[in-house]
């Protein structure tokens, strides 16, 4: 089959690669109708999430049909059944799969060593994210293998195209769960960092879940002139400060959430020195991260506000404010998402026309043309925000 394929930084290619197979009774084989490239991959893209590897299949938002079983899925899957696979690998039987904290599943990551040594504790297995969260071949391919797969997937009627319903697997409950734990009130400003494909579902989240106003931060004029359209105000941080902007909007007292949604790859400009700083400690290895955002956010989050981070952080991190975090009292919420526990509901949403996520869509090609929509993404040639691969 074909799969888009990491042989190292910045270096994608349509590979033929092996078809994957059943390895387990739980298992099924998808044939994929459509995938997606994330703003989290363009990490692995630039090798900034170690243990990456050549010949690593790339992708985690993926959608398809069922194939192929495993005996032990018991008939709760089967062959003809539409399927959206969420990025997290879920065995749905261990302490943390009970809690609904399906990130961090105990069970599915079969390189767990790794992870426990890295991070003290294993996080889950997910799909095409580095041999840290188990190896697993991606989705950025024409058929997909899924473990755990009778609590892993989400079914989807027959009816809806993929465009609306792919983003069940990622971005839409990143956003989603990146406003409901910001634990947003109906008084309350939200101030969103990073009007990417997750800020979107994130900016509608929010107005969903009732906030007073939603502010959107970005410098990128197609990005910004979507986020208005979904109803937030706007702040191009390249032609106004947001410190003194988000101060104005609450009247001196800063947002009572703010929501990071950038992570570990702030942009580069020497109008903000912090990131020209960080990006030489990158170059020496002595860093990984460009904190920007997360910093900003604390310096301008009110006292006792809380602070949401859906954004991917890689490793280390230098220069946080914690002495004004402590002291501002402030709550930080965070972590890859429990996609698992909010498919169900954002289908209804979906179904019920409450939200289209294809709104985000900007590239629909074919899966050939991954390698060098990669690039297209990451430098936001074309408009590009969100890209849609068909196998």
């Amino acid at each position: 089959m074909r799969a888009l394929v990491w042989h190292g930084k910045e270096d994608i290619r349509c590979d033929s690669v092996t078809d994957p197979e059943i390895e387990a009774d739980r298992d099924l084989i998808v044939k994929v109708t459509s995938c997606a490239i994330c703003g989290s991959d363009l990490h692995l893209f630039h090798n900034f999430i170690p243990a990456m590897l050549p010949g690593d299949v790339m992708g985690h938002e993926t959608m398809g049909e069922v194939v192929e079983t495993g005996r032990g899925l018991n008939g709760k899957l089967k062959k003809g059944d539409r399927v959206v696979v969420p990025f997290t690998i879920v065995c749905g039987e261990c302490d943390q799969c009970k809690r609904g904290y399906f990130s961090v599943c105990q069970k599915s990551n079969r390189k767990k060593h790794l992870a426990d040594k890295v991070f003290g504790h294993t996080t889950a297995g997910l799909f095409g994210y580095s041999h840290l969260t188990g190896g697993y071949p991606g989705g950025q391919a024409e058929y997909l293998r899924v473990p755990f797969a009778d609590t892993t997937v989400q079914k989807v009627p027959h009816g809806i195209p993929d465009e609306k319903l792919l983003f069940l697997s990622d971005i839409f409950p990143t956003g989603w769960q990146a406003a409901v734990q910001a634990d947003i009130q109906p008084t309350d400003t939200v101030a969103i960092w990073g009007c990417g494909p997750v800020g979107q579902m994130t900016i509608r989240s929010a107005i969903l879940l009732g906030a007073e106003q939603v502010v959107a931060i970005d410098r990128l004029p197609e990005r910004l002139e979507m986020a208005e359209a979904g109803g937030a105000i706007t702040i191009n941080f390249e032609e106004e400060d947001v410190v003194e902007r988000l101060n104005a909007l609450t009247g001196g007292e800063g947002p009572e959430k703010c929501i990071d949604c950038i992570g570990m790859e702030s942009h580069v400009s020497p109008s903000m020195p912090d990131t020209v700083y960080d990006r030489a400690k990158q170059v020496f290895m002595a860093e990984s991260d460009r904190p920007h955002v997360l910093r900003e956010m604390i310096y301008v989050c009110r006292p006792g506000g809380l602070i949401s981070i859906p954004g991917v952080y890689g490793g280390l991190s230098d220069k946080i404010p914690m002495g004004a975090a402590m002291n501002k009292g402030l709550t930080f919420r965070m972590g890859q998402t429990h996609v698992q526990r909010w498919t169900a509901d954002l289908l209804r949403r979906i179904e019920e026309e409450q939200i289209d996520p294809s709104f985000v869509i900007t590239h629909e090609v074919s899966l050939d043309k991954g390698p060098e929509m990669y690039r297209t993404f990451r430098d936001k040639q074309d408009s590009c925000i969100k890209v849609v691969l068909k196998p």
